[in-house]
């Protein structure tokens, strides 16, 4: 993220956080990643699945983000669309449906995946910027907000 972007974000923080939890809905939002990761990974033991899979996979939703290479928009359209339940429900679905282990096995990682995301505090993005989520700001974009509301003088640097 730009020095520009950390600007625009603290402008905006200023102006309100429109689109981000806060607050008990962002600690509720957080907790139920967490709540999702373990179930994720009760239902992995239980699938008996390979944890050198598990381990192999699990991030494996982030390629996600290649598709910032093609900007901004197009950046989070991609993230944003591995980064929802609803393709690992899907493809879990279609799984079980066709009894397909390893595609069982997959929708649980990817899940997995999403639930330590947002435990973490990793949400969905926002166009503008990718330290915008729908959780709040990352911490790379907190840190240059409070880099723009230092004292006059103070060193950028040391942050």
């Amino acid at each position: 993220m730009s020095y520009e972007e950390g600007r625009a974000m603290a402008r905006e923080l200023e102006a309100g956080t429109s689109g981000m939890a806060t607050g008990v809905p962002l600690l509720l939002l957080r907790l139920e990643g967490a709540g999702v990761f373990l179930a994720a990974l009760a239902l992995y033991a239980a699938l008996d699945a390979s944890w050198w899979l598990f381990a192999l996979l699990i991030l494996a939703p982030d390629l996600g983000m290649l598709f910032y290479l093609a900007g901004r928009r197009a950046g989070a359209s991609g993230y944003n669309a591995t980064h929802t339940y609803l393709a690992p429900l899907a493809l879990g679905a279609a799984a079980f449906h066709f009894a397909a282990p390893l595609g069982e096995a997959v929708a649980v990682i990817w899940a997995a995946h999403i639930g330590v995301d947002r435990a973490l505090g990793y949400g969905l993005k926002y166009p503008e910027s990718f330290g915008r989520t729908h959780l709040g700001f990352s911490a790379r974009a907190r840190r240059l907000i409070r880099m723009e509301h230092a004292e006059p003088g103070m060193d950028r640097a040391a942050d």
